[in-house]
């Protein structure tokens, strides 16, 4: 299983971290060692001051594909859920100051909180789903997958031009604005189209 994670997808969040406008999907990955699954708390590392949470909604591919197309590529995933990429914002600085990839700053061990999944048929537009994160119970992150600006299957169809992309393979497809630091001591809760799918703590 790899994660295929996606950057730059809301433009309220490319503007809040004074980012260009990408003509294509950003996409980076973590390996299944980031994974943090059944609500386990997130442990800050020792190497970074300046943990930041970004929610997004998550995609699980239920069969193998490349070179989707792109109005096939909904027949590529069958489930949703949302997940957390915790990234070590001041290591990203320093690497993209220096023109040097990011993943010491997104691939650490269990950078990538993952809730359980649920069936899409649960929703009548999947391109149209609230979601949200709250800590200590205050209001985070609010975003749709509408204001994506590049939908669900526009990201499969370009992630499987260079990628084959395996049953199981997970996707993050990017957060919208009001990403920042998290500290001990914090709850995280975040919902799907009103569903609570994240509980959990920071230690």
């Amino acid at each position: 299983m790899k994660i295929i994670a996606i950057g730059r997808n809301y433009a309220a969040h490319i503007k809040e971290l004074n980012n260009p406008t990408p003509e294509n999907p950003v996409i980076f990955l973590k390996p299944d060692t980031a994974v943090l699954k059944d609500n386990k708390p997130f442990y800050i590392p020792d190497f970074s001051s300046d943990i930041h949470y970004e929610l997004e909604v998550v995609l699980k591919i239920s069969k193998e594909g490349k070179h989707i197309s792109e109005k096939f590529a909904a027949n590529y995933y069958e489930e949703v859920g949302l997940g957390i990429d915790f990234t070590a914002r001041d290591l990203q600085t320093l690497h993209k100051e220096k023109g040097l990839p990011w993943e010491l700053a997104k691939a650490f061990d269990n950078s990538a909180a993952i809730s359980t999944f649920v069936s899409k048929t649960q929703f009548s537009d999947i391109h149209n789903l609230d979601f949200e994160l709250k800590i200590n119970n205050q209001n985070r992150q609010t975003g749709n997958t509408k204001n994506m600006l590049f939908p669900f299957e526009r990201i499969i169809a370009f992630v499987s031009k260079y990628i084959t992309l395996k049953k199981g393979d997970i996707i993050f497809t990017g957060t919208p604005e009001g990403v920042g630091k998290v500290l001990p001591g914090d709850k995280l809760e975040a919902w799907l189209a009103g569903q609570q799918l994240l509980n959990f703590d920071i230690k």
